[in-house]
């Protein structure tokens, strides 16, 4: 059972914004590197993005380079996912979760455990 908790999604137009966030029940993500994914109808989960435990390091998907910002607030232990210019490709069920780090000290959209919240449901479609 996952300890995190998506917020923030809903229904918005093309070329609106939508910011998630995602906090923590029964624990900190204040030393897990922290990550975004995103699964559509029919497809396959996907890493949206990343960000390093301390912040130090973003990596975010080709897809939504330019588009989504990735931060994370450790008084709050909240993590966000600032979305702007959405398309409807953007639609899916959007989660966090705790992901690996690569020997360069950077995440990478890996979990690092098997188990998923409800995540919050993204629909960008006029």
């Amino acid at each position: 059972q996952s300890h995190f908790v998506e917020s923030g999604g809903g229904l918005v137009q093309p070329g609106g914004s939508l910011r998630l966030s995602c906090t923590a029940s029964g624990l900190t993500m204040f030393y897990y590197h922290m990550g975004w994914f995103r699964q559509a109808p029919g497809k396959e989960r996907e890493g949206v993005s990343c960000i390093y435990s301390t912040g130090s390091s973003t990596n975010y998907a080709d897809a939504v380079k330019g588009r989504f910002t990735i931060s994370r607030d450790s008084a709050k232990d909240t993590v966000y996912l600032q979305m702007d210019s959405l398309t409807p490709e953007d639609s899916g069920t959007y989660s966090c979760a705790p992901v690996l780090s690569s020997p360069q000290a950077t995440c990478v959209f890996k979990p690092l455990y098997g188990s998923w919240g409800q995540g919050t449901q993204v629909t960008v479609s006029s």
